[in-house]
């Protein structure tokens, strides 16, 4: 996917046994221009008849009849057949298979499950792809379907909008999309998304910028194979809506009335994105992001039990209850943070302290004197062996079909003995021991170390920074993880663009002092270097890539 700077998408993927938050930090997608607040650089085909608007007819897909904007979206009645967009621009898509041979089984469980709730809205307003992804078109949800939620006034949760999708998991269970897999197996990926709006005053239909946004998460996950889960945060760096909101960047929580099914494709769970400020992001970063919806949940005025997002809401919890910034704050301090990781624009080089020119870190390479030192190079084969064993141990399990929230001590069992360790591929990955680091990361990321030395290190759990640009990344292990390729003895090594870095308890606290201005990174002057010649260790964060 496309990285813009300036912008971030924190999708936070789990580590380990219990379910760990992954954030992918910088600038990685965001909302622009247009009539429908989505930038062009960011959908990746916005501007040609992407979406067609319309009833989900008795097939569930809809048919664009009418313009509408510049040609991104059309509007129209539900009927079964061809997508046809007809806006200023316009864009033809056609179904392709499945036209006219009924309603795919999965697509029919998810739509039963609907029904169950609105029964009452059996052909709602959708949004459909007009150009199926699976016949070569840019979005990967088939279609979005937008149901008109009276709410309940005995709960306190207003009117609302409710969004769901079609298309994370598996609709077809054919192999087009997703593989097919076993009983027993999720379908697809395993979740879909839906999100709750807060219907406003003589709001007649729904907004659909919601849609887009889902289409936008959507493709993070099929590009990058990593799974949104309850508790997981994405950052968002503006307004939802493009508005002047303060609602910028979002959680995910379980759906309170769809939450799973069972298809014949397998398990699917309904993961509900939930709009939050960036004081409840910062929350849910350095704390958990299930303990914030808690919060969240038990305030009407910030979504209530219902998790509704109102982007006129101009308070945050803070501001509503006093009382919470000492909540969060005990929690950090007991529990620790479930965030186990987060992406970012890393590299690192062995090199005697002093002698690195700090700037901003290019893929794999770091400047050094005028010369430039890359990371070991790989190939294609072991490229996918890391990012496979990276997905199954400590940045996140791609089985993983229900999500846990405990966060266990966990080692890196996972992946030192995975797909790295096994016997075909060891010889591959030679630990190379480093007698002395520089680790150049962007601000965003970098602005995290605070909370992964102090609410992960200290707790006794790892914390891995991942490279946006390629497969390396770089993870922090205090002693008492197990499975380890470091230690006391060995602080720094690497296993092919896997890097380790030990921290000692005894250094613990003096690192967490010394950049303890990172957690303001508003005030932080770039680039600021970290130097502990004792360790042989020098860390430099850098401005976020132009």
């Amino acid at each position: 996917m496309d990285w813009k700077e300036g912008q971030g998408l924190n999708i936070p993927v789990g580590g380990g046994g219990a379910h760990e938050g992954m954030g992918v930090g910088t600038g990685v997608m965001g909302v622009g221009t247009g009539s429908m607040g989505v930038g062009t650089e960011v959908m990746g085909g916005v501007g040609t008849g992407i979406m067609g608007v319309g009833g989900a007819g008795h097939e569930g897909i809809s048919m664009g009849v009418m313009g509408v904007g510049t040609g991104v979206m059309g509007v129209g009645t539900g009927v079964m057949g061809v997508g046809v967009g007809t806006g200023v621009m316009g864009g033809v898509g056609t179904e392709g298979m499945g036209i006219g041979v009924g309603v795919p089984i999965g697509l029919e469980a998810l739509y039963t499950k609907c029904r169950s709730v609105y029964h009452d809205q059996p052909n709602p307003l959708q949004v459909t792809a007009l150009v199926k992804y699976w016949l070569g078109g840019p979005d990967p949800l088939d279609y979005i379907s937008m149901y008109a939620n009276p709410g309940n006034p005995k709960l306190d949760i207003p009117p609302h909008w409710h969004y769901v999708s079609f298309g994370c998991s598996d609709l077809h269970g054919d192999g087009r999309v997703h593989e097919q897999t076993g009983p027993g197996s999720p379908s697809g990926f395993g979740f879909e998304l839906t999100m709750r709006l807060k219907r406003e005053d003589g709001e007649k239909s729904p907004p659909t910028w919601p849609a887009a946004i889902m289409q936008a998460l959507a493709k993070y996950v099929f590009q990058s194979e990593s799974l949104l889960c309850v508790g997981d945060h994405v950052s968002w760096h503006c307004p939802l809506d493009n508005s002047e909101s303060r609602v910028q960047h979002m959680l995910m929580g379980e759906d309170p009335q769809l939450g799973f099914v069972t298809t014949p494709n397998g398990p699917v769970q309904f993961v509900q994105i939930v709009g939050v400020t960036t004081e409840e992001l910062r929350a849910a970063q350095h704390w958990n992001g299930v303990g914030v919806l808690d919060i969240m949940k038990r305030m009407p005025c910030a979504g209530g039990l219902w998790m509704v997002t109102d982007m006129r809401r101009g308070e945050s919890i803070y501001e509503l209850e006093p009382s919470v910034a000492e909540e969060v704050e005990n929690g950090i301090e007991n529990e620790g943070s479930n965030l186990s990781g987060v992406s970012s624009r890393i590299a690192w080089a062995e090199a005697e302290l002093g002698s690195m020119v700090p700037g901003s870190p290019q893929s794999g390479v770091v400047e050094r004197e005028g010369e430039c030192e890359p990371c070991p190079r790989i190939s294609h084969v072991e490229s996918q062996q890391i990012r496979s064993t990276l997905q199954k141990g400590l940045l996140q399990g791609a089985t993983k079909t229900r999500p846990t929230h405990h966060d266990t001590q966990t080692g890196v069992e996972g992946v030192v003995e995975g797909n790295v360790a096994t016997s075909d591929s060891a010889e591959l990955f030679v630990t190379r021991r480093l007698e002395s680091l520089h680790l150049t990361i962007n601000l965003e990321s970098g602005a995290l170390l605070p909370l992964a030395l102090r609410g992960r290190l200290k707790h006794g759990r790892h914390f891995t920074f991942k490279s946006v640009i390629d497969v390396s990344a770089v993870t922090l292990v205090p002693p008492a993880v197990a499975g380890a390729f470091v230690d006391a003895s060995c602080p720094y090594a690497s296993r092919g663009p896997w890097l380790q870095i030990f921290i000692p308890d005894d250094f613990l606290p003096a690192m967490v002092d010394d950049l303890a201005d990172l957690a303001d990174p508003d005030e932080v002057s770039l680039p600021a270097t970290f130097r502990w010649p004792n360790r042989k260790l020098t860390i430099t964060i850098v401005a976020e890539e132009a």
